[in-house]
């Protein structure tokens, strides 16, 4: 439903994690991340010149990722999922279908969109203006394409995505604009089930997402910094709060930064970052008057994403993430599918 009512950042052109906790206090994790077309290189995003180009790595058909959001979904479904699929999908073909009347901020998004990095694709324009002009609010939405694309999920359910039309029309845009993901990339993507990342903080258990995600590690790091300072006696938003809070915080984004990629790819310090003695070193590094200087990010956060908890009356628990990076992620709509 996000998919249709949320472009800007529910999008099933994207990927992201999913943290569940069974009523016997089990867990487990699936990781769906987008992953890079295999014709994927080093020089990607270097312009003729042999600089990098920030539009080619952000705004471009080669920034394209492999989505994997309705893989993760597949798979937590098959895994763990009750009723059957196509009821469960079947009310986002028809709220795509029927449509529904745009807010004033997504008007206001969709503006951005279509005026801005959207003007690139001629895909984009159609999709989400009227003539090109711009949507106003009270607008009603009706979405055929994606619609369909979600029908097509819903009878076929992960092949409905990864193979047949839907993929013949990604890899058709990709071939006709320069992008890199084919129908193989398509076809071999899996999401995968992990094995969460855990923790305490003053008695309460941890549970969070490993790597590739850095949320895990990054959240149980800061914890064990700020265990050894009285929060509570400070008060909550104080001065002094804000600062250690802060500071912790940016001592476990230089390591996210540092450390953290794919666990397929790559051993990571993981023990070792999520430490109480490891965070009793960073911890005093910490100036309690003043601002560290510690190794910046370089990394640009975008300021789309889902996020939802919900939580069922048997006691199961699903924590979910969804992204596309950006707000509308590259700005491309793949015609014919409403992606």
């Amino acid at each position: 439903a996000l998919a249709v009512t949320h472009p800007a950042a529910g999008n099933i052109g994207g990927g992201g994690f999913m943290v569940i906790r069974f009523p016997d206090g089990t867990t487990t994790a699936i990781d769906f991340r987008e992953k890079a077309p295999m014709a994927s290189h080093p020089d990607m995003w270097l312009d003729d010149s042999g600089e990098y180009s920030r539009t080619m790595h952000h705004n471009s058909h080669m920034a394209v990722g492999v989505p994997g959001t309705v893989a993760g979904f597949w798979k937590a479904h098959r895994l763990y999922g009750s009723g059957g699929w196509k009821r469960l999908v079947s009310p986002a073909v028809e709220l795509a279908g029927d449509g529904f009347n745009i807010t004033e901020r997504l008007a206001g998004g969709l503006r951005r969109l279509v005026e801005g990095r959207g003007a690139a694709y001629e895909g984009t324009v159609a999709y989400f203006s009227a003539n090109g002009s711009p949507l106003n609010p009270g607008h009603r939405l009706v979405q055929s394409d994606l619609s369909r694309t979600l029908e097509r999920i819903a009878n076929k359910g992960r092949d409905g995505f990864y193979k047949g039309e839907t993929a013949r029309l990604l890899t058709a845009e990709m071939k006709r604009e320069g992008g890199i993901i084919t129908a193989e990339d398509l076809s071999l993507y899996r999401a995968k089930e992990r094995t969460p990342m855990k923790g305490t903080y003053r008695g309460y258990e941890i549970i969070s997402m490993p790597p590739p995600s850095s949320g895990g590690i990054a959240l149980i790091e800061m914890l064990n910094i700020l265990e050894g300072y009285d929060l509570r006696k400070m008060g909550h938003n104080s001065a002094d709060y804000i600062h250690l809070v802060t500071e912790a915080k940016k001592l476990a984004f230089a390591d996210r930064d540092t450390f953290v990629t794919d666990l397929d790819t790559r051993k990571l310090p993981v023990e070792t970052l999520i430490s109480k003695e490891y965070a009793a070193k960073m911890r005093a590094r910490i100036d309690p008057k003043r601002a560290g200087r510690f190794p910046r990010s370089t990394l640009e956060i975008g300021n789309d994403t889902v996020y939802l908890c919900t939580a069922d009356s048997q006691g199961n628990m699903v924590s979910f993430i969804n992204s596309i990076y950006y707000g509308f992620g590259s700005g491309l709509v793949v015609p014919g599918t409403g992606i």
